[in-house]
């Protein structure tokens, strides 16, 4: 098993995104600490582990919290002997469908600021127990809109942009220490987006008024597989990056985006 006794901390851990990742590192044998903001939702990813024979431990941590996180940390470390992999899906609180020259600095700037100070926050936690042991893993995702130029996604792109940025340079300053820090960059993700809407936020010309189908429709046919990242596409690739066969890898990407975006 790739995560074999490995400590794994996930941030959104009740999310889709979070959920598919943390059952990924349990079925490949880390033991997963679930934090979030809803209780419920990661008690029931957690029930989920246990009877699929895994161990999973949930608590309610706000990432943009520091005494919260610090503190969290600090005692998944104490009662697990350490921390070898970490891992932030929160949501960033992003508005689409609005075009900059209308959209309040606010939401703009939103996205942003929430991604920093919880990927800050989260990867500063975890790194100062991974130091103590010479290694682990700090993971973190984005999506094709850290590449692309996408009208009318507010602060999306940018935050992505800024997480990858962010990621550079903890892996200069901890890859002498024997910490990895890469992340996953995808597609949109099916089964994440919502069915409340009957209609998506405009994303440019030609695309306005799009259904949740062909909002779908439309972003797989802009890849060169003509499929979209899935939640089990996430959760096995996030397994590979925080096992020790991608131990050569930091400051880097895995780019799973079906050839959404090129990698050069």
């Amino acid at each position: 098993m790739l995560l074999e006794n490995k400590n794994a901390v996930i941030y959104g851990g009740g999310g889709s995104v979070g959920g598919a990742v943390a059952r990924a590192f349990a079925r490949e044998g880390a033991k997963v600490f679930l934090a979030g903001r809803t209780l419920g939702t990661l008690d029931r990813v957690a029930e989920e582990i246990s009877a699929a024979g895994g161990v999973a431990d949930a608590a309610q941590v706000d990432a943009l919290d520091e005494e919260a996180v610090d503190k969290h940390a600090d005692s998944v470390a104490e009662r697990a002997g350490g921390i070898d992999v970490s891992f932030n899906a929160i949501g960033h609180g992003d508005v689409h469908g609005m075009p900059l020259l209308d959209m309040p600095f606010e939401d703009f700037a939103r996205p942003v600021t929430t991604a920093m100070r919880a990927q800050f926050l989260t990867a500063r936690a975890a790194a100062r127990h991974m130091v103590e042991r010479g290694s682990g893993v700090i993971l973190a995702i984005t999506a094709t809109t850290a590449r692309m130029a996408i009208p009318n996604v507010g602060g999306t792109g940018v935050a992505f942009d800024a997480i990858e940025s962010l990621c550079r340079q903890w892996a200069c300053e901890l890859g002498p220490k024997g910490i990895r820090v890469v992340w996953l960059q995808t597609t949109g993700i099916p089964e994440a987006i919502g069915d409340t809407l009957d209609v998506f936020p405009d994303y440019g010309p030609g695309r306005e008024g799009m259904t949740r189908e062909e909002l779908i429709a439309w972003m797989r046919g802009d890849t060169m597989l003509n499929r979209l990242t899935s939640l089990s596409d996430v959760g096995d690739v996030a397994a590979f990056m925080a096992s020790d066969r991608a131990s050569a890898m930091t400051a880097s990407s895995a780019n799973i985006t079906c050839g959404m975006v090129g990698t050069r």
